[in-house]
């Protein structure tokens, strides 16, 4: 990565951002230094624990992400952020910020991430016992032309990840992965070793 640069990863909660990124990650460090800034890891912190779900509440949380991935950026690091983010105007005020700025809309359905959803949060925000969740009592403006749109409904992690990589590489952010030329290095070598008589075991 020669510049860096944010992915912001934008959708319904439990639709599957911060996995998707958590494995985004991993797959990116090996074209440079990348860190994931995770919403509700944030949220846990003096950074994000004074912060309700009101909508200026939201807008400042999202802020604040973009401020550190603004402040990797400035020191050679790009950033991951995973953060539902519902407000489609403070998005693109966030993307104007950045030179290299890639939208990715984890598009899952509401009746999906309510199945994915392992802590029963849906459930009490649907018995209005949790006010003002998104999807349910309060709004999401889902992007309109993000440059990645994936869904865990139908696709799995790795298939949402190669669609984000492949994009990223079309806009010439990231060469082909060396995992990918690793691999094919390791299978030619393993086939030379069955031609030379040596098994696997």
């Amino acid at each position: 990565m020669s510049t860096p640069f944010v992915l912001w990863l934008t959708g319904l909660p439990k639709s599957g951002k911060t996995e998707i990124a958590s494995q985004l990650v991993n797959e990116l460090q090996q074209f440079g230094p990348v860190e994931h800034i995770d919403s509700s890891k944030i949220r846990k912190t003096p950074i994000g624990a004074t912060l309700g779900f009101s909508r200026d509440d939201r807008e400042n949380n999202v802020r604040r992400h973009a401020l550190a991935a603004k402040l990797l950026n400035q020191n050679g690091v790009s950033a991951v952020v995973s953060a539902v983010s519902p407000y489609i105007d403070v998005r693109l005020a966030i993307r104007n910020e950045f030179s290299h700025f890639a939208e990715i809309h984890v598009d899952t359905p509401v009746e999906a991430c309510i199945k994915r959803d392992k802590s029963g949060t849906y459930a009490k925000a649907i018995a209005g016992e949790i006010p003002n969740y998104t999807g349910i009592s309060a709004p999401y403006e889902a992007p309109k032309s993000p440059e990645v749109r994936v869904n865990l409904s139908t696709d799995s992690v790795d298939d949402c990840i190669r669609l984000i990589l492949q994009k990223l590489h079309d806009m010439g952010w990231v060469s082909h992965t060396s995992q990918g030329q690793a691999k094919s290095e390791t299978d030619a070598i393993a086939s030379s070793l069955r031609l030379l008589g040596y098994s696997e075991e």
